[in-house]
């Protein structure tokens, strides 16, 4: 791993564990010596999370760590449903084999077994597995490649949001549906099923940020 992959992976890391809050301004030389670096990866790590949405470069005033408002997260829900739904559609088109559903599968054996000694961290990571082989199988790069600049942001809500909701048994069968549905090669089934999974988290997360007066992230 090359420095300026570690220092994006740190810096995100940093963000969503909250020790760089939103709103928070940080020198470049600050976050260099915090994760015992040069400047350069430093800076061109930022420029990396700046396209994804994460924080904003000032010049000559390091940078400033994004919130994201209840409206961000509406707004990016609304894409993403739509766009992952399309992926779950086309990759029931191709009729792939089960081999080559093995990492979706894989995905979903993970959250159960994560579910049933209530890791939800690792239900978290199994899930992130899950959505980002969904869009891989869908087979569009420009779907892969909005989705993936907008999950981070959707990381931060559920960072948030994961020991305040209810265990997710049904986020697990709604995926175990969808897998089913591509398996079996039913493209309306899979969008469906998919659409419907993604507007119930989004309801349940802006739920409970709204609850618990969480207006930024």
């Amino acid at each position: 791993m090359s420095n300026t992959q570690r220092a994006i992976s740190e810096l995100r890391r940093l963000v969503f564990s909250g020790e760089l809050p939103a709103g928070s301004d940080h020198l470049e030389s600050e976050l260099a010596e915090r994760l015992g670096m040069s400047r350069t990866p430093i800076r061109e790590a930022a420029r990396t999370l700046e396209s994804q949405g994460l924080l904003e470069l000032r010049a000559r005033k390091g940078v400033r760590i994004l919130p994201v408002s209840l409206e961000d997260m509406r707004e990016i829900y609304d894409v993403l449903t739509e766009l992952e739904s399309l992926a779950a559609e086309r990759a029931a088109e191709q009729h792939y084999t089960g081999a080559e559903l093995g990492e979706l599968a894989s995905a979903i054996t993970d959250m159960k077994a994560a579910l049933e000694v209530k890791d939800l961290e690792a239900w978290a990571d199994a899930d992130d597995r899950f959505h980002v082989e969904l869009v891989r199988l869908g087979g569009n790069s420009r779907v892969a490649s909005i989705t993936a600049m907008m999950s981070d942001q959707v990381r931060r809500a559920r960072a948030v949001t994961l020991f305040m909701r209810p265990l997710p048994v049904q986020s697990n069968e709604d995926h175990q549906g969808v897998y089913e549905a591509i398996a079996k090669a039913d493209p309306k089934r899979a969008h469906d099923l998919h659409h419907a999974h993604r507007q119930r988290a989004r309801d349940m997360i802006l739920d409970l940020l709204e609850r618990h007066r969480l207006r930024q992230l």
